[in-house]
């Protein structure tokens, strides 16, 4: 209910994001590298995400691993990690995603808020019928 809620209102501050008189988004973060980080880290469902990525690809493997495996899969998600982000600071980097990203960025705000509403909405209405059976 927490992550509906809090998806909701990054969807709503977005959705309503004006342009400001210097052309910047009202929403644009002050450090956006921590803002990121802070995200990224508080994303509820990455976790289990992740979690289950792991248990899909290694499941029929599930007899063959034991700690000795933990080494070489760390590591591999770690490169898997770096290379990911690699990949997408590469593509953002790009000036054809730049020069779109500059010419409507209020836009893909508002749009991006619009998804993060519907996510939003879609954790409560998943959520809250579980819930209020336990009350």
């Amino acid at each position: 209910m927490v992550c509906g809620v809090y998806l909701c209102w990054l969807g709503i501050q977005s959705a309503t994001a004006r342009r400001q008189a210097d052309g910047t988004v009202s929403t644009e973060p002050r450090n956006p590298l921590l803002r990121g980080l802070a995200f990224g880290l508080s994303n509820p469902k990455a976790y289990p995400v992740a979690a289950a990525m792991f248990t899909a690809l290694l499941a029929r493997y599930a007899s063959a691993l034991d700690w000795s495996a933990f080494p070489p899969l760390l590591g591999a998600a770690c490169v898997g990690f770096v290379a990911a982000d690699t990949l997408l600071v590469m593509v953002i980097g790009a000036g054809m995603v730049r020069r779109f990203y500059r010419r409507h960025a209020l836009w893909v705000t508002r749009v991006s808020g619009v998804l993060f509403i519907g996510f939003g909405l879609h954790a409560l209405s998943t959520a809250g019928p579980g819930l209020w059976r336990r009350l």
